[in-house]
């Protein structure tokens, strides 16, 4: 198997290389993104760089202007961007960092932000590969001092300016058992949300045509989630929920022969009896 490691130059990524360096059972590239946010990033760059010299591993890296203000989901949608070009180029699988106590935070800023469901089934692209899950932060510490590690630290990871750090520093005060609570519950709820996919799975046309009336019957909720796999089966791409629960509203009441936008291109075309989801 080939993995393009997502390096950022953090412990959690060095440890990652390392531990898979080590293993020496797949073939690994060494991806890099800077995310232009700060004025120093390019030294995280050449240290990523010359660890993949180290390893004697290719190493790949992008950079981009997004500038100090940029928010947390640009910077992770445009790393995620490369990531993605970078893997579908190089015929391999993304594997990135994360740790269960990212977990934890990633449940907590979605239920803050207020979630659905999914929201609480994190960490779990079927295109990414995440060997640090079942580590903690304390085990990647452990780790890299064993072995001697250098890292680089991230100076945003000290300000508030992110919500993530401010969660963060609040969940060191979580006792252990709640940790482990919310991880038993995060896998209950992969596990649900697997079970819940594969249902909905078979109700997917290929003909991306679909019943207005099968869809004005149902309870909304379930409407809602169908119309956004439908839409993901045809553009790849899923609508947030607001604009699910609006297209829903129109599947129920627009005129035949009229066409509703549902944002970012994708289009709804009806007709009396039916409506076809359109791609850009």
């Amino acid at each position: 198997m080939k993995y393009l490691l997502a390096v950022s130059g953090g412990i959690d990524s060095v440890v990652m290389l390392d531990m898979l360096a080590r293993r020496g059972e797949h073939e690994l590239i060494v991806a890099h993104f800077d995310h232009g946010i700060r004025e120093d990033s390019h030294f995280d760059a050449a240290f990523v760089g010359e660890l993949a010299r180290q390893y004697n591993l290719p190493f790949i890296m992008a950079r981009e202007e997004l500038g100090k203000d940029a928010s947390e989901d640009l910077a992770r949608t445009r790393r995620y961007t490369f990531l993605r070009a970078s893997a579908e180029r190089e015929g391999a699988v993304i594997a990135t960092a994360h740790h269960a106590d990212d977990i934890i935070e990633t449940v907590a800023i979605n239920l803050l932000r207020g979630t659905g469901w999914r929201g609480l089934a994190v960490l779990d692209a079927p295109d990414v590969v995440r060997p640090l899950l079942a580590k903690t932060k304390q085990d990647n510490i452990r780790y890299a001092l064993k072995h001697r590690l250098e890292w680089v630290e991230d100076s945003t990871n000290q300000t508030d300016a992110y919500l993530r750090n401010r969660i963060r520093r609040r969940l060191g005060l979580m006792s252990q058992n709640n940790k482990v609570t919310i991880l038993a519950l995060w896998r209950r709820q992969i596990s649900k949300k697997r079970l819940i996919e594969e249902e909905i799975t078979s109700y997917v046309s290929p003909a991306a045509t679909y019943s207005r009336y099968f869809m004005i019957m149902i309870p909304s909720t379930e409407a809602v989630e169908l119309l956004r796999w439908f839409v993901y089966s045809v553009c790849g791409s899923v609508p947030t929920r607001p604009q699910a629960e609006r297209a829903v509203l129109a599947i129920k009441t627009a005129q035949p022969q009229t066409v509703y936008q549902v944002g970012d291109g994708i289009q709804l075309r009806f007709t009396r009896q039916e409506f076809i989801v359109e791609a850009p």
